[in-house]
């Protein structure tokens, strides 16, 4: 219980983040707790006490094996998302960059020029 609270506080301190800064840099933080609370909650969704990693290595774990282990695909799903989410904030880290070197500021008001 503790970590879908947990989860769904990181989700909502980034999504807060996201909607009411308005420095880029702090947008893009947001977008990372974010990132960390969504991963937390795959995480815990596919938690079940009792239940021990996939990993075949005892001998107790060769006879019904599947009522004694976790399902895992969650936790694939999750290493896969850590890369994305990684990839992308490198990503708009880089384009944060770019935007600071052309204004020297990074207040989201100073861009308006991106506008349609």
């Amino acid at each position: 219980m503790f970590f879908f609270a947990s989860s769904i506080a990181l989700i909502l301190i980034g999504l807060y983040a996201v909607l009411v800064k308005r420095n880029i840099m702090k947008m893009v933080i947001g977008l990372s707790i974010m990132d960390t609370g969504v991963n937390i909650l795959i995480i815990s969704l596919g938690f079940i006490r009792g239940k021990t990693a996939p990993i075949i290595n005892a001998k107790d774990l060769l006879v019904r094996t599947s009522s004694k282990v976790v399902d895992p695909v969650p936790q694939a799903l999750v290493l896969t998302a850590i890369v994305i989410g990684v990839a992308v904030t490198a990503a708009a880290l880089s384009i944060v960059m770019l935007m600071y070197s052309k204004k020297k500021s990074l207040e989201i008001e100073e861009y308006k020029e991106l506008k349609w």
